[in-house]
């Protein structure tokens, strides 16, 4: 995840205060926060620093990323007249500092690079809401009372995500990795009719590279997010990854799933929390070890270390392939 370097000291000495906004345009941060945990964790990819709310700020939507908060619009979505303040995105001109970092990092990074972009849903919600929400009311009743409008802004949204995407990859990501990290706030009824088709299309545009699907608390659709065209899809702690298997088939690509609260506990909770995820997968070849979100800013990260090396020695089929590749 992006928060994976949030408790490293490093992190804290470099970033500074203010908006994640203003460390994202410099490029040479960027690629510097971006490297971070891979050189302290040893880590196998490494997660592009940047935040779902990139794009829809530089088209100059009035979006900050305010500490401590998240996501805060100084005008919320309200009707059909702010759909003329989401024009196309124009990477070369409105996100260059992304694709620099990005080239710096394909030129500096000893692992593969993932790069991201907010899912139309996800990004919708904060638009809607105006800042983190915890019921989602605004943006379920417009999506149910005004459907039009919904479809027409969730469109708008998607050809932002796709715009982003395919530059990443233009610029040389490996892989991407779309954050709908709010969708487990829908029924799957809702998700199939409101959110889906729009998701489905992103993915869809962007086949050149290994796609993942990410969002929390989204047992009850998960069939549905992994019926989008993605490649892999996301499970946070909530759904064991064997149960996940069972309700999306055997060969199912996974991605989670540690609770990043266990991380805040005793040494040995945590490693018997680690076993227990991969004895779960069994040794199946598709699974992505991961956090179930991101990494808490408080946690330990000694203990992150310990994390990626009981995964390594535990993971003898990886080891092999790494020292083959």
């Amino acid at each position: 995840m992006r928060q994976a370097g949030r408790s490293l000291p490093e992190y804290r000495a470099v970033r500074g205060a203010g908006s994640i906004l203003d460390a994202i345009a410099d490029p040479s941060l960027a690629a510097e926060l971006t490297l971070q945990p891979v050189n302290r964790y040893g880590v196998d990819a490494a997660i592009l620093y940047s935040d779902i709310v990139v794009p829809v700020n530089a088209i100059g939507f009035g979006v900050d990323v305010r500490p401590g908060v998240g996501p805060v619009v100084e005008q919320p979505f309200a009707d059909e007249s702010d759909l003329e303040r989401l024009r196309p995105l124009e990477p070369e001109a409105d996100t260059p500092y992304v694709l620099e970092a990005v080239k710096i990092l394909v030129d500096e990074s000893p692992v593969p690079v993932i790069g991201f972009a907010g899912a139309p849903f996800t990004v919708a919600s904060y638009l809607i809401e105006g800042s983190p929400s915890r019921t989602y009311g605004r943006t379920k009743a417009l999506m149910s009372g005004n459907p039009d409008l919904w479809f027409r802004l969730i469109d708008r949204l998607a050809d932002l995500a796709i715009s982003s995407l395919r530059s990443q990859i233009d610029a040389g990501v490996a892989a991407v990795q779309l954050f709908d990290s709010w969708a487990g706030a829908l029924s799957p009824a809702a998700y199939e009719r409101f959110v889906q088709p729009a998701t489905r299309r992103v993915f869809e545009a962007v086949p050149d590279v290994p796609r993942i699907h990410f969002g929390v608390g989204t047992g009850e659709i998960l069939h549905l997010m992994a019926d989008t065209g993605c490649d892999v899809v996301g499970v946070d702690w909530r759904v064991p990854v064997d149960v996940a298997r069972e309700r999306l088939g055997p060969d199912t690509v996974l991605q989670g799933n540690l609770d990043p609260a266990v991380c805040l506990g005793p040494i040995d909770v945590v490693e018997a929390e680690v076993a227990d995820i991969l004895r779960r997968n069994n040794g199946h070849p598709g699974h992505v070890f991961n956090l179930g979100h991101g990494v808490l800013p408080e946690t330990d990260p000694a203990v992150l270390e310990q994390v990626v090396h009981l995964v390594h020695e535990m993971s003898p089929s990886l080891n092999s392939q790494l020292n083959r590749g």
